[in-house]
This record gives structure tokens, sequence and C-alpha cells, in this order.
């Protein structure tokens, strides 16, 4: 049985980059990572920080109540760019369009908040993530981050200038067969969620 003819639906959770959940995925990415390329970005140097509202967003996904098995993030890179970051599909979940879900909910919340373009990086033997990138209009560029080696990493662009539009006219920043259900509050949160 696959995920999808579970019958369950998956739901996109803005979580605070240091909870478990985030946590335990992007040090699974970071895993592949380094079995693939033999060196990574540890995602624990990562500040927590970079991903708060309203200069970021960090999405995990889960199908019904089950455990998280995808993420991704935005945060802020400079005033005119947004970057997509630790992008991550756990293999149970790969081929069913969940990535997809999770780029288009994060494009969605950069819309409106600044950025006239987003960027991101991913490895040269991630066919599936270049592929999908591209599939949704990225195009390829000279690295924007200093030191990467052009033989395994990509970077890609999308301008969003043709896309902004006001916050008010989007019915939902979640694609279709997915809901997006908010975090606790922060008082609600951990001291270090």
């Amino acid at each position: 049985m696959t995920l999808l003819q579970a019958g369950l639906q998956w739901t996109l959770t803005a979580v605070p980059y240091g909870t478990a959940d985030a946590r335990a995925l992007t040090r699974a990415l970071h895993q592949e990572q380094l079995a693939t390329y033999g060196t990574a970005d540890d995602p624990e140097a990562t500040e927590n920080a970079e991903f708060h509202a309203p200069n970021g967003l960090f999405l995990v996904a889960r199908l019904g109540d089950g455990p998280a098995l995808a993420c991704g993030g935005w945060r802020t890179l400079n005033a005119s760019a947004a970057e997509i970051k630790r992008m991550y599909v756990a293999p149970p979940a790969r081929g069913q369009g969940l990535g997809r879900r999770i780029l288009a909910a994060l494009e969605q919340d950069v819309l409106g908040r600044g950025p006239t373009e987003i960027l991101l990086e991913t490895g040269i033997h991630n066919v599936a993530a270049l592929g999908l990138y591209t599939a949704c209009g990225y195009e390829p560029i000279h690295s924007y981050v200093p030191g990467r080696n052009p033989d395994i990493n990509r970077a890609l662009r999308k301008d969003i200038r043709q896309q902004q539009v006001s916050r008010e006219q989007v019915d939902s920043p979640v694609p279709p067969g997915s809901r997006l259900a908010e975090a606790p509050s922060s008082d609600q949160r951990t001291p270090h969620g």
C-alpha cells in the first residue's frame, strides 16, 4: 500500500526550525547529502530565527496524524531575494508530488513580503530536485554562495515579480490536497522551539 492509497490528507504545518520534527528531517537530509557528496552544510549551524515570520517560514508535512515525512523552508537572503532551504522528502513519501506541494506553499508565502526573486541550491546528483525546480520555473545561475564546488552544487533562481499578488487575493498558500496548520503560539512552544 502506498501512502496515497491510505486515503489520508497531507498536512503542511508551519513550525519553528528548532522543533524535533524539523531537526529530525534536516538531519536525515544531511546524512543523505554526506553519503552522496561527502560534504554538506550542517543544518544545526542554521539559527532557528532565520525561518521566523515575517522573514521566513519552515514547514513539515505529515500524512494524517502520522510522523513528519517532509520539510522545507524559506528565509530572507537580502532585500530582494528569498532562499529556499532544507527541502527534503523521506524515502517512503517520495514520488507523490509532496516536494512540489511544499515548494508551492513556500513560494506563495514569499509573495507580497518584498523579495522579487527566489534562490536555491541543490546537488548535481539530485536529479528529482533539479527536475522539480526546472519544471517550476527555476533557471540555473552562478553560485550565490562563496566557495561552492561547481562539480557538486547547482544554484537556481526564479523571478517572482510576475507572480506578485496581494496576500488578500490568495485563497490559500497551500496547493489542493494539502492543509496548512499553524504551529502552537510562541507561549506554547518549548524554550528551544
